[in-house]
């Protein structure tokens, strides 16, 4: 069993979680992920590592409320134990020789882009930040990207924080005013990605992107997460999640990623009713 440390709301649907899992954390990179079950009889799934502190013996991972088993592991307090939490797993995201880099990050997936920011920023790079929300109230760990990019720039769907638009708005405002990147970094929406890697494209800036599809067992046997990248599949739980944004084949991405959602709609509905069975 592995012990809830701390929790922590950072908006209505997102929740940070220091897990005791001191194994993981001792080896745990930027970019890898973790595979937990909340119960015996719960489901797998993938969250990334949000970072790993040696000196505790912790994990954070950092998840949107959207389904049955993240709402069973929102529903954890502090002090109470979940059963499984596996790895650390995936490839690191690969640092060597970059010096200059722009962090581009979307939603909930900012709580991937934050620890791939931290990371360079611990290396000396210079790391400039672009996240994006739909509104104020998604706007998550501003301090910590404020506290590792030596430039950050928040925008918001509504105008509501920061600035209004979308992320591919001043990234391409950065690259045409000059700015030198050695490498682009995208984490978020798989539309959001596709989207930044066409606004980098005619600048000739090298682009990493994570992906995140559907995936099951986390160890390349069970073909869930499998994507075409540079005409070959490709596996994002051993051979990613990072990969050439220039060569993922995002619509293909996009489609398999709505597969199930007729499905999981249903479950949810479904897991409601019963519930409010359950409290008349």
């Amino acid at each position: 069993m592995y012990k809830i440390i701390k929790k922590r709301v950072l908006n209505p649907t997102v929740t940070m979680m220091d897990i005791y899992a001191p194994l993981i954390a001792n080896k745990g990179r930027a970019g890898q992920f973790i595979i937990l079950r909340v119960d015996d009889d719960g489901e797998r799934i993938p969250l990334t590592i949000a970072g790993c502190d040696k000196s505790t013996g912790t994990v954070k991972i950092i998840f949107q409320v959207v389904g049955a088993t993240t709402m069973a592991l929102n529903a954890k307090a502090e002090g109470e134990s979940i059963c499984d939490f596996v790895g650390p797993l995936g490839c690191p995201t690969k640092t060597d020789g970059i010096k200059r880099v722009c962090i581009v990050g979307g939603g909930v997936g900012c709580a991937i882009a934050l620890p791939v920011a931290q990371e360079f920023a611990s290396l000396g790079a210079e790391v400039h930040s672009v996240v994006g929300f739909r509104n104020k109230d998604l706007v998550i760990l501003e301090e910590e990207f404020n506290a590792c990019s030596d430039k950050l720039i928040i925008v918001t769907d509504d105008g509501s924080y920061g600035r209004q638009g979308v992320v591919t708005a001043p990234l391409k405002e950065l690259l045409e005013s000059g700015e030198q990147y050695d490498e682009v970094i995208a984490i978020g929406p798989v539309i959001m990605m596709k989207f930044v890697v066409e606004t980098v494209k005619p600048f000739g800036v090298p682009v990493t992107v994570s992906m995140n599809p559907i995936m099951i067992d986390g160890t390349g046997m069970c073909g869930g997460c499998r994507l075409t990248v540079g005409g070959k599949t490709k596996f994002a739980c051993v051979d990613g999640p990072d990969f050439n944004g220039y060569e993922v084949d995002f619509d293909e991405a996009m489609e398999r990623s709505t597969m199930y959602a007729d499905f999981e709609r249903r479950e949810r509905e479904e897991g409601c009713n019963l519930f409010k069975k359950e409290m008349k």
